[in-house]
């Protein structure tokens, strides 16, 4: 890519969207054992996006998610059935752009979040769905196969600006990159972005994805970030989530002024088998006049969604209990990828 020749944006999430992806839950899943209640989950998800714009699933067996979904509007969904390992559709999905004015898919590689699960089907889902044209005509399709990316290891403004973590882009068995300089390089160039601001501190424990952005601090508007704030000092998250938040303090936005930093509760401790769960607020979903939050059955979903009307106030809240979710170590936002006007 030329940089000079290509007008490149990379939408924010609240930008006005044509639909959400959704990857469902089936037996060959890790969900095996919960099946029933995860795919509740899903249905509550499924059924709140379907309200206010289109549904694309990805399924093992279409008459399976109809039975599941029960009413719905017609041609608000797209169904199609292609094999997949597991259903984090943010990190399998397709990053929208738009590229001199067009929409374009960027099909990056999905490595199980550096090698550590299979992800041979899940790598082939958006190939595969460009092939079966769920996508508009006019939507074009960009193989970035070279490249490991994940959706929920950037955030971006739509106005220039990706926010990240080096713990997830610098980590082994993802890419090659030599350091910060050379990796920023190469996404300002694909997503037309002017820079970077790069958070070195925070974490979740359970986390899979070593330290996605999108588990951590988000952008709300192109001057505001909801970000995970620990005030427990015995919490073996507080040292790394209060380097963090000294950081988001030290950003500043275009226009040279510091962010509005909403902060957000860390979650109360969720275990399962022995294993603490990456419980966290921060996993919400933007879609058409709405925001999807994750909820865990605590006193502090209240507190969280108090925080998030300061940043969404012309949006409904909408809670969905997440804790079929994160038994597997993601929530709300890992299962879902939006995508902008004119992709679906």
């Amino acid at each position: 890519m030329n940089r000079n020749q290509l007008q490149i944006e990379f939408p924010a999430e609240w930008a006005p969207q044509s639909g959400v992806q959704l990857t469902w839950p089936h037996a060959g899943t890790d969900w095996k054992e919960s099946l029933e209640e995860v795919t509740s989950c899903y249905v509550s998800i499924a059924k709140e996006i379907i309200k206010r714009e289109k549904l694309l699933i990805v399924c093992r067996n279409k008459q399976e998610v109809i039975d599941a979904l029960g009413h719905f509007e017609s041609g608000k969904l797209i169904l199609r059935e292609i094999h997949s390992n597991d259903t984090w559709a943010r990190d399998h999905g397709a990053i929208s752009v738009n590229v001199n004015g067009n929409p374009y898919l960027y099909d990056f590689t999905f490595n199980g979040w550096g090698l550590k699960f299979a992800a041979n089907l899940d790598n082939r889902i958006t190939g595969e769905l460009f092939k079966s044209k769920a996508f508009q005509p006019e939507v074009g399709y960009k193989n970035m196969m070279h490249c490991v990316l994940e959706g929920g290891s950037i955030e971006s403004d739509g106005q220039g600006t990706l926010l990240t973590t080096s713990k997830c882009l610098l980590s082994p068995n993802r890419n090659e990159y030599k350091d910060k300089a050379e990796i920023s390089d190469y996404l300002q160039l694909i997503f037309g972005a002017e820079r970077i601001l790069w958070l070195n501190h925070g974490f979740l424990s359970g986390d899979d994805t070593d330290s996605h952005i999108d588990t951590l601090a988000r952008f709300c508007d192109a001057e505001t970030i909801a970000y995970v704030r620990c005030e427990d000092k015995k919490e073996l998250h507080f040292e790394e989530l209060s380097l963090m938040e000294k950081e988001l303090q030290r950003f500043k936005t275009t226009n040279g002024k510091s962010y509005r930093l909403i902060d957000l509760p860390m979650a109360d401790e969720v275990l399962f088998e022995g294993e603490r769960l990456p419980a966290t607020y921060a996993n919400f979903l933007i879609i058409n006049g709405a925001v999807l939050m994750p909820t865990y059955n605590s006193p502090k979903d209240k507190i969280a969604e108090n925080q998030l009307k300061k940043a969404f106030p012309d949006r409904e809240l909408i809670g969905i209990n997440c804790l079929p979710l994160i038994k597997q170590h993601g929530s709300l936002h890992c299962v879902t990828m939006q995508f902008p006007e004119g992709i679906l």
